[in-house]
């Protein structure tokens, strides 16, 4: 997948915040110990570094969604990340109920928040709910 449909699949898919430019995918991309998984209609970049991973972007197209197509990339992701990392976390708009129960469906618990921390373009900022969850290293 190149930078250019993620951009238009994160634009499409967060319509209440300002949608990444595929420039802006590229440098993401191009920083050491990032990662993209891809798939038609949807896409996930991670970070891994001693013995953490982080979900960056997890964003997959309107038309595709409700096709368990994020659930498979969070497997992808947490498998892959099995014998590097000891614990996985994300940050996630407090109030994205679907993407929160998704979350929690894969083992993710609640470990903070940031207040207004998500800008949005059409409604006051919105709070990210920061999660993480244990892996079993090895």
């Amino acid at each position: 997948m190149t930078p250019v449909q993620m951009a238009e699949i994160h634009q499409a898919a967060f319509v209440h915040e300002r949608g990444w430019q595929a420039d802006e995918f590229t440098q993401l991309l191009e920083q050491p110990f990032t990662d993209a998984l891809t798939t038609e209609g949807g896409f996930a970049i991670t970070r891994t570094l001693a013995g953490e991973s982080e979900l960056l972007i997890l964003a997959v197209a309107p038309t595709h969604q409700r096709r368990g197509i994020a659930g498979r990339l969070m497997m992808e992701w947490t498998t892959k990340i099995q014998a590097t990392a000891e614990t996985a976390f994300l940050e996630v708009a407090a109030d994205n109920q679907a993407a929160i129960a998704l979350y929690i469906k894969h083992g993710f618990a609640r470990t903070g928040l940031r207040k207004a921390y998500y800008k949005r373009t059409d409604a006051p900022a919105a709070d990210a709910m920061l999660m993480s969850r244990a892996l079993t290293q090895g």
